[in-house]
Formats: C-alpha cells, sequence, structure tokens
C-alpha cells in the first residue's frame, strides 16, 4: 500500500510540475490580446492543460499524500506535516489561481472570438499567472526536497523534554 500511494503521489507530482512548467512556456508565447484568433487559440489550450492535466494531478497528488500521511509511520515525522500544509497551499492556489484563472480567460477570449465579450478584458492577467505559477512551481519543488531528504525539522512525540539539564 506505502508503493502505492507513493507512485500514485510521485506521478501526480510530475504531472503538477509538468503542466505547470508548460504553462509558463505557453504564457510567455502568447500572442497579444490584439491578434484575438491566435490569442483565443493559446488561452484555449492553456485552459485544456489545466483543466485535464494540472487539475488531476494536483488532486491525485494530495489525495495521495493525505492517505500515505494516514499511516503511522508519517505521525511523528515533522516533514510529513509541513508537506501536508505545503501541499494545501498547492491546491488551493491551484484551484483559485491558476486553473480557474486559464479556464475563465479560455472562455472569455473564446467569447470575444465570437462577438460576445469585450475586447478590452482580455489579457489583464497575464503577468500575475506567470508569477503565480512560478511560485507554486517552487513550492513543488519544496515538496519535493522534503519528500526526498526528509529533514528532521521536528520531532512530534509522546514524551517532552522539558525540564531536562543541558
Amino acid at each position: 500500500m506505502r508503493r502505492t500511494l507513493k507512485f500514485l503521489h510521485t506521478m501526480g507530482a510530475i504531472g503538477v510540475m509538468g503542466a505547470m512548467a508548460c504553462l509558463v512556456v505557453m504564457l510567455s508565447f502568447t500572442p497579444p490580446s490584439s491578434s484575438l484568433a491566435g490569442y483565443a487559440l493559446m488561452r484555449g489550450a492553456m485552459g485544456a492543460v489545466a483543466s485535464w492535466i494540472f487539475l488531476p494531478s494536483l488532486a491525485l497528488t494530495l489525495l495521495a499524500g493525505l492517505l500515505a500521511l494516514a499511516q503511522r509511520a508519517f505521525h511523528n515525522a515533522g516533514w510529513a506535516w509541513v508537506k501536508l500544509a505545503t501541499g494545501v497551499l498547492m491546491f488551493e492556489g491551484g484551484l483559485v489561481y491558476v486553473q480557474g484563472p486559464m479556464q475563465q480567460e479560455a472562455d472569455l477570449s473564446a467569447g470575444a472570438l465570437i462577438g460576445k465579450a469585450d475586447l478590452a478584458m482580455l489579457g489583464q492577467s497575464l503577468g500575475a499567472e506567470a508569477n503565480t505559477l512560478w511560485v507554486l512551481l517552487a513550492v513543488a519543488t519544496a515538496n519535493v526536497v522534503l519528500g526526498i531528504w526528509r529533514p528532521r525539522l521536528i520531532r512530534l512525540s509522546a514524551r517532552s523534554d522539558l525540564g531536562r539539564g543541558p
């Protein structure tokens, strides 16, 4: 069971980081919104990557990580609890700041292409999206580092070391 969860967690992390790297590259090649056809095509592709690769990989990573953390072996490992906290941040950041805006911009640009949306609304979030992706890539990298090296950040235990002399 542990190996299966580790495999699923790792595969999900590969998908999440690969999708974010892909989105960063796509953002850098996105044409200006004045070139509506190219812009709408690129934003549609980015929406698809966010919906079909990023989001399922993120969910798989979080679910496998939570199931792994439920095992007794990780209850006293401080690094595992730090990974849980940063994993929740990844999930929230991924939903609120990556997947949602990517899909919204894809829908908005498709609407503008058929004349049902305002062109002035397009392309306002490109810089913020790129910055968010870089931050989430850094957090994901920190999670990988924690999972590989498993540093002894804190040790949670029932016994207390208070009151002991030097």
